[in-house]
């Protein structure tokens, strides 16, 4: 078992999976708790234009999607708040133009998109160090954002006409709360990939929510839930020659029905 760690990309995937968990885990309670999770997917694939311009321009496509994926929260939170447009179609105009602008942005790339299924998909075993940095700077940025507004988001995820009432300025926090799931996207793309963000910001959570009701210890446990089963994805993928990104999806998938039969055993 230790010595798969005598490879750096190994050691690259262990350190990348502790920081994606830590991104997915607190930004994720909010997602779940604030019920925005089609908005994690809709920001997500916006983001693919933001890959596809890295390639265009000979960028890290990895900082081209940070602006992005900003881009796409804020304007999902101010079309489906400032107009008639519904959330919902606000998401759906703005994924499929973000996809759309990111096959444009390809195809006039010179050359062949080597990682371009790596990103669509992910895979953990190729996160270089330059990705690391990015993915704990984000982190950063994250934790510390929680920290201070924790309780202006506590109050927005739980009951935002009281919070409006008492002053807050709840269309800001949300902007906010939108730009951390946009910064949590960019940790998880190199991962799960664009098209399997939105199981790795849900399904650690799901499976904490069985076990924890305080909202503190929600987020420390679905930390520690994502870090668990995305290194036991990762270990499996190496060991079956498996796709990294989808077999971290189906270890969350089988970890979240294994805790739902569990749970209702003990209820019975």
């Amino acid at each position: 078992m230790f010595e798969i760690l005598q490879y750096d990309f190994m050691q690259n995937a262990f350190v990348a999976a502790v920081l994606v968990s830590i991104a997915c885990g607190i930004v994720g309670t909010y997602v779940v708790t604030k019920r925005i999770v089609f908005i994690s997917g809709g920001i997500s694939h916006t983001a693919f234009g933001g890959i596809g311009l890295g390639y265009l321009l000979g960028l890290s496509p990895i900082l081209v999607a940070i602006p992005f994926s900003l881009f796409a929260a804020i304007g999902i939170g101010v079309i489906s708040r400032k107009t008639v447009v519904s959330e919902d179609t606000a998401i759906g105009i703005l994924w499929t133009v973000g996809m759309a602008l990111g096959i444009i942005f390809i195809n006039l790339s010179p050359g062949y998109a080597p990682d371009l299924f790596s990103y669509l998909f992910g895979n953990i075993l190729t996160v270089p160090n330059s990705d690391l940095v990015v993915m704990l700077v984000l982190d950063f940025v994250i934790i510390a954002t929680v920290v201070i507004f924790y309780r202006e988001f506590y109050a927005l995820c739980f009951d935002e006409e009281f919070a409006t009432v008492a002053g807050m300025p709840t269309r800001l926090l949300y902007m906010l709360m939108l730009c951390l799931v946009a910064l949590s996207v960019v940790v998880l793309i190199r991962v799960v990939g664009i098209i399997l963000v939105i199981a790795l910001l849900t399904i650690p959570v799901a499976v904490s929510r069985m076990y924890v009701t305080g909202f503190r210890s929600l987020m420390l446990l679905s930390v520690v839930t994502g870090t668990v089963m995305t290194i036991t994805g990762l270990c499996l993928s190496y060991f079956f020659d498996l796709a990294s990104g989808a077999t971290i999806v189906v270890v969350l998938g089988i970890a979240f029905g294994l805790s739902s039969v569990l749970k209702r055993s003990r209820a019975v």
